[in-house]
């Protein structure tokens, strides 16, 4: 197992496999038991379903790790599970993660930007972005981190990049181009990649994102060098 390539199942993601796929709760009551709305809880299902499929179809090894969660103190807030504890996806972790640190736990989604609003445009650029806006797509609710530090990098821009988003939290990236450096970063933090978005403005890619419009790539789409 060691040698093998390792995907990511967050906790959160876990659970909601366990509640639909195993026992066979609809995503609404599924939801419920876990406290998050319906539509978070439907992105939590494809991400959990898309590293699963990822590790049987490529044969990675499957680390279940991390996420944004908590186990309930109630009897009444969510379903036990088979440990007798209770789970929610609403509430600081109890156990570390490699994809989120400090305050910023809700702020998840990761978007290359040129400036710090929702409507300036998406930065192209990953490694050598001008910044990275964290969004929290519930609540659209913002924090933005400038690149600087990477932009003046000659070299390694891209992993700097990947450093600077793992420590503030997040746990997906929307950008433009990730050469394969910077991609094997990202993969080996857990953190999911959306491409090709540039063009858009921060507020639409994230949209697209909550209208489960943007495919996790599986590949860089860039040969690197100034990405």
């Amino acid at each position: 197992m060691k040698d093998l390539t390792e995907v990511y199942l967050t906790l959160e993601g876990y659970e909601a496999l366990r509640l639909v796929d195993l026992e066979g709760l609809g995503q609404e009551e599924a939801a419920r038991k876990m406290a998050v709305s319906r539509q978070t809880f439907g992105r939590i299902l494809a991400d959990a379903r898309r590293s699963v499929s990822e590790a049987i179809v490529k044969g990675l090894a499957l680390r279940i790790e991390g996420g944004d969660f908590a186990f309930a103190g109630k009897a009444d807030a969510a379903q036990p599970n088979e440990s007798g504890k209770e789970f929610s996806a609403t509430s600081k972790p109890d156990l570390p993660t490699t994809t989120q640190t400090g305050a910023n736990l809700m702020k998840t989604i990761a978007v290359s930007a040129e400036g710090p609003s929702l409507d300036d445009p998406i930065d192209p650029r990953f490694g050598r972005a001008a910044g990275f806006l964290l969004v929290d797509p519930d609540t659209f609710a913002t924090e933005y981190i400038d690149n600087g530090a990477s932009q003046a990098k000659g070299q390694g821009a891209g992993i700097q990049a990947v450093e600077t988003i793992a420590r503030a939290g997040a746990k997906v990236v929307l950008t433009g181009f990730v050469g394969p450096n910077a991609f094997g970063a990202l993969k080996a933090t857990g953190i999911q990649v959306g491409q090709n978005l540039d063009g858009l403005t921060v507020r639409q890619a994230v949209e697209k994102y909550k209208k489960n419009e943007v495919t996790m790539s599986s590949a860089p789409n860039s040969p690197g060098g100034k990405r």
